[in-house]
C-alpha cells in the first residue's frame, strides 16, 4: 500500500470508479488504418514472403533452411519407433492403455478400441486415429478378449496368463512389439 491508499476516504470507492490499474490494459493494435499510423498497408508483415500471408508463418521446428534439430538427432531403423525420430513431424504416436486399467470390464468381455474409448481409457483420439497399445503395468485378474493396434510383450503375457487372448488389429503385425 502507498500513503496515496490510506488517505482514500472509504466513502469515495463506489463501483463506477473500480477499474484496472494504470498501465495493465493495453488498447487493440489497429492495423491496416492509412499509412500516418504506422501499421497501415502491409499491417507490419513486410513484402512479400511465407510472413505476410495470412494463415502463413512456418512450421514448427523449422530453422530457415539449415538442417532442424530434429533431423540432426540420431536415428534408429523404422519410423514406428519412439527412439527413430525422437521429434518433429516425423514422430509417431501411441496410445497408451495399461493392463491394470482393463479391470473396468466383465470376465469374459470382448473390449476393442470401440470399448476403451467408452469407458475414458482412450481419450480424444476420434480425429487422430493413433493405435493403441496395451502395456503391461498393473495386473489383471479376470480372462478378456482385448483387440487392439499393438502389445506389448509383458502385456500379452499377462493377458494370456489371465486366461485372456490378445489380438492384434488394425495395424502391421510386424509393429505391435515396437514403439
Amino acid at each position: 500500500m502507498t500513503a496515496d491508499d490510506e488517505n482514500v476516504n472509504p466513502e469515495d470507492i463506489t463501483l463506477d470508479k473500480l477499474g484496472p490499474p494504470a498501465g495493465s490494459k493495453r488498447a487493440r493494435k489497429r492495423v491496416g488504418r492509412g499509412i500516418g499510423s504506422g501499421r497501415g498497408k502491409t499491417c507490419g508483415r513486410g513484402q512479400k514472403g511465407l510472413g505476410s500471408r495470412s494463415g502463413g508463418g512456418v512450421r514448427e521446428g523449422y530453422a530457415g533452411g539449415q538442417m532442424p534439430a530434429y533431423m540432426q538427432q540420431g536415428k534408429l531403423r523404422g519410423a514406428n519407433r519412439k527412439m527413430s525420430m525422437p521429434m518433429g513431424p516425423f514422430r509417431t504416436h501411441t496410445v497408451p492403455v495399461n493392463v491394470g486399467q482393463l479391470s473396468v470390464f466383465d470376465a469374459g468381455a470382448v473390449v476393442e478400441i470401440a470399448d476403451l474409448e467408452a469407458k475414458g481409457l482412450v481419450k480424444n483420439n476420434a480425429n487422430r486415429a493413433y493405435p493403441v497399445k496395451i502395456l503391461a503395468e498393473g495386473d489383471l485378474d479376470r480372462a478378456l478378449t482385448v483387440r487392439a493396434n499393438a502389445f506389448s510383450a509383458g502385456a500379452k503375457a499377462k493377458i494370456e496368463a489371465a486366461g485372456g487372448t490378445a489380438e492384434v488389429v488394425g495395424q502391421e503385425q510386424d509393429a505391435q512389439g515396437e514403439a
